[in-house]
């Protein structure tokens, strides 16, 4: 571990640079550049808003609002992108680099740093577009805010452990890198973030639990809409999770680093 940080320190301005260079490539040519990582993704959220608050007049319970749910449904938007963005951008990384995998003064612990640095870039930049949609739409988020770098900090060692597990497998089984984006999928369905919790009937809550980002975006939702403090022991909980997949993930990535290199 001291040596990954030592080797993230000296490679520090290539993290910037390269964190940089996706952006360029990403919106090159662009007239509106960077904006395009908030307004995707946005504006799905604002497609539910109008079909969910306007269309079929959903309301949330305990939210004295007409776009409740739009609200609902953005603040888990917010975890939800961090978690998958990392899953996808974790699983090509390997693949996409691989000639600077086969070097072998190369320290590989940078590209997970790159890919990290991008996608909280990106989730930091839709987090200011959504609180500016929240003041728009009258509602401000409480003083448990604060809890949100922590939740951040939770979501992003939970994607990237997963991410980089798969991101491993999938250079040696690359049928993986074609079933993720399906069970990410399942995955957000099967996550309360379009439909409130209360409309699941109590005897399924249990399966519930053996979703692993269920507790982040109910963390994040209790934070952004109601205004409430997380439940602190199923944050640590994920958290402690979330450090043995990164843990297995680094592991792994090493173990498996020179036969990686053959086959890429």
């Amino acid at each position: 571990m001291p040596l990954m940080l030592r080797a993230l320190w000296q490679y520090r301005y290539f993290v910037a640079s390269s964190i940089r260079n996706d952006y360029v490539t990403r919106f090159a040519r662009s007239k509106f550049g960077a904006a395009w990582a908030i307004l995707n993704p946005l504006s799905m959220v604002v497609i539910y808003a109008l079909i969910l608050s306007n269309i079929l007049q959903a309301k949330l319970v305990g939210i004295e609002s007409q776009y409740s749910l739009a609200i609902y449904l953005t603040a888990g938007m917010l975890c939800f992108n961090l978690f998958s963005e990392l899953i996808s951008r974790s699983l090509k990384v390997f693949i996409d680099n691989g000639n600077l995998i086969k070097k072998a003064m190369f320290p590989k612990v940078v590209l997970p740093a790159t890919t990290v640095g991008t996608c909280l870039l990106d989730n930091i930049l839709l987090f200011v577009a959504i609180l500016f949609v929240f003041a728009l739409l009258g509602h401000t988020p409480g003083i448990e805010i604060i809890w949100l770098p922590v939740l951040m900090l939770a979501t992003t060692a939970l994607g990237l452990g997963v991410g980089l597990i798969l991101g491993v497998l999938n250079v040696f089984v690359r049928d993986i890198g074609q079933v993720v984006p399906i069970i990410l999928q399942i995955l957000f369905w099967f996550t309360p973030i379009v439909y409130p919790l209360s409309i699941i009937p109590e005897k399924y809550h249990v399966y519930l639990n053996l979703n692993p980002v269920f507790p982040l975006v109910t963390a994040y939702q209790d934070i952004l809409v109601f205004a409430e403090r997380p439940d602190i022991m199923s944050i640590f909980s994920i958290m402690a999770v979330s450090g043995a997949l990164l843990l297995l993930a680094l592991f792994l990535f090493f173990r498996a680093s020179e036969e990686m290199a053959d086959l890429l």
